[in-house]
């Protein structure tokens, strides 16, 4: 489980393992020049926040990292929420930081609310660490601990090269959504086991 000690190396997992995401990466922050920079800020606010629950999860070199809000749980509060809008305002200016909320807000229009789950918020691996197999592995893992509580478990791919990997650990396509770039999002949901 992740500590306050292991933030700068989750943020660096979240900010390499995104940094070419179709939602996360040039949609998010279009400027190539500053955007490991933002990347980065944008990634410490959110690991900061994931761990007000003890369910951000790390392999034990923090190669990868899997956040998991519990059931019934907002990702955010809604001063995390206003100081997430006030950092992206400060650091893209209005209009990126409101076609990322946007991007924000459609997803939560699509997250299933009437079913208590665990909800997969992030899953990365670091770059320097792709390949080897720790970030499904810390996936099943976690789902072995939510299957002992025989609850379901949700997820947003934001990519859809880790579509296949989902579906092997048990996810199914539950709604498919598209950014206003075109970019994919697939919502899935894995049955309570």
């Amino acid at each position: 489980m992740a500590t306050v000690a292991d933030v700068d190396a989750v943020t660096a997992a979240m900010a390499t393992a995104f940094d070419t995401d179709p939602v996360w990466g040039a949609y998010s922050f279009p400027g190539p020049a500053r955007r490991a920079e933002q990347s980065e800020r944008f990634w410490e606010y959110c690991t900061r926040t994931a761990l007000r629950f003890p369910n951000t999860f790390v392999t034990p070199g923090c190669e990868a990292a899997a956040v998991w809000i519990p059931p019934g749980e907002p990702e955010m509060t809604s001063a995390q929420e206003a100081g997430l809008a006030a950092l992206l305002t400060d650091m893209l200016g209005a209009g990126q930081a409101g076609t990322v909320m946007d991007a924000f807000a459609l997803l939560d229009a699509a997250h299933p609310h009437d079913e208590p789950h665990h909800y997969l918020s992030l899953l990365a691996t670091h770059r320097d660490h792709r390949g080897r197999g720790l970030g499904m592995g810390l996936l099943g893992a976690c789902l072995e601990q939510i299957d002992r509580a025989h609850l379901p478990a949700y997820l947003e791919s934001t990519n859809p090269a880790n579509d296949a990997r989902y579906m092997r650990h048990g996810f199914r396509p539950h709604t498919r959504l598209e950014l206003p770039n075109g970019a994919p999002v697939t919502t899935m949901w894995r049955d309570a086991r």
